[in-house]
């Protein structure tokens, strides 16, 4: 079974950038067919997909945040990236990692704040 585990601080300031870590165990992140995924919900708020990469290397963001998103991949430590540049309060959310196969992480609450 695949696990999925976030990491990254609990706090960002204002117009910093986020970086958050997604370790995989139980499977492979270059596995054909796999797609990376990260999606946060704000408080109060619905669930929004990010972005993901592929087992190709492949990325894909969210139009809305593409000018601000990288997601990249470590293939020797099985983790992909998550980078959000000049972050907002309205950047505050619960992010998760997910897989398209229906696996999710616990999600890791980041807040911006000064």
């Amino acid at each position: 079974q695949v696990q999925l585990q976030e990491s990254g601080p609990g706090l960002v300031k204002p117009s910093q950038t986020l970086s958050l870590t997604c370790t995989v165990s139980g499977g492979s992140i270059t596995t054909n067919n796999y797609y990376w995924i990260w999606i946060r919900q704000p408080p109060g708020k619905g669930l929004e997909w990010m972005g993901a990469i592929a087992y190709s290397g492949s990325t894909y963001y969210s139009p809305s945040l593409k000018s601000r998103t990288s997601i990249s991949r470590d293939t020797s430590k099985n983790q992909f990236t998550l980078q959000l540049t000049s972050v907002t309060p309205e950047d505050t959310a619960v992010y998760y990692c997910a897989t398209n196969l229906g696996y999710w992480g616990q999600g890791t609450q980041v807040t911006v704040s000064s």
